[in-house]
């Protein structure tokens, strides 16, 4: 038996952090798939950090802002606005 997949998020901070990378995403006109090319991850890495179940490396982050043409302390920033 495969084991339980998670549905709710981590934490609420990765919760933001993933709201911040899903709303770049979306303003720069990405689907997750894109985004996960560009950013050469994969398709489930990026869903799972969108929906805050995955913890990224800081190398994770700092592909996925480049592939998004930002920073990981914009994305950071962006993140600390969403909790708040």
């Amino acid at each position: 038996m495969p084991p339980r997949r998670r549905s709710r998020p981590r934490s609420p901070e990765l919760a933001a952090l993933g709201e911040a990378i899903r709303q770049l995403r979306l303003e720069v006109g990405l689907s997750q798939e894109k985004l996960a090319e560009r950013a050469e991850t994969d398709l489930s890495q990026v869903g799972g950090i969108e929906r805050g179940l995955r913890n990224p490396s800081y190398t994770t982050l700092a592909r996925l802002a480049a592939a998004l043409g930002t920073t990981v302390g914009a994305i950071a920033s962006h993140a600390d606005e969403i909790q708040s």
